[in-house]
């Protein structure tokens, strides 16, 4: 990874605090919150807003695993968990909330940068996914509104299928608007244009 990150470390060991400011900076990187409680990391990240968190999971207020979901509400950031022992329960429990990585105490300068890159990159992974979801979902609500416009179409000028999507799109080009905006109008109009039951 070539680029520097701004980064949140957050534990209540003040030499680990210490290890992660000098090793961060040794790797190029600058640590631009310093916490040692949960609570302070939240605030501190609201107001500073690093690209990557380190932080112990387990922590004296609030545990890291609250750290992560209350952050990634406001503004999403690649999060790595580190623990003084192997819990599976926690890896399991760190997995279904999106931590990119989680590393055991003792850990060492060489164990940070391919665990901040492998954060990075499936942070980024999972909000690409997650944004192809979304236009995807988006995509097919568009088609099912102007499927209802080209029936509407079909129905009151008596054109078939192929024609009355046509019409649609001259519409859009004519009125310089999107399909989705057009068919939503012929929609808007053929409702008040309805008699009343």
């Amino acid at each position: 990874m070539n680029r520097s990150l701004k980064i949140a470390i957050a534990d209540d060991d003040a030499d680990m605090r210490e290890f992660y400011s000098q090793a961060l900076d040794v790797l190029g990187h600058d640590v631009i919150v310093t916490a040692k409680s949960g609570r302070e990391l939240i605030d501190q990240c609201h107001l500073r807003r690093p690209d990557l968190i380190i932080t112990d999971i387990k922590m004296p207020d609030i545990d890291g695993l609250e750290v992560a979901r209350q952050i990634g509400q406001e503004s999403p950031v690649p999060i790595i968990f580190v623990s003084g022992f192997h819990d599976p329960e926690l890896i399991a429990e760190a997995e279904a909330n999106h931590i990119q990585a989680y590393l055991i105490k003792p850990i060492k300068t060489a164990d940070l940068e391919p665990a901040i890159a492998l954060a990075v990159a499936r942070f980024q992974q999972f909000h690409a996914l997650r944004d192809e979801a979304a236009d995807l979902r988006q995509a097919l609500a568009d088609r099912k509104i102007i499927e209802r416009a080209k029936g509407i179409m079909m129905r009151q000028a008596k054109l078939d299928e192929h024609d009355a999507f046509r019409r649609l799109q001259k519409l859009a080009r004519d009125t310089n608007r999107k399909l989705i905006d057009v068919a939503q109008m012929v929609i808007t109009a053929e409702a008040a244009l309805r008699p009343n039951d």
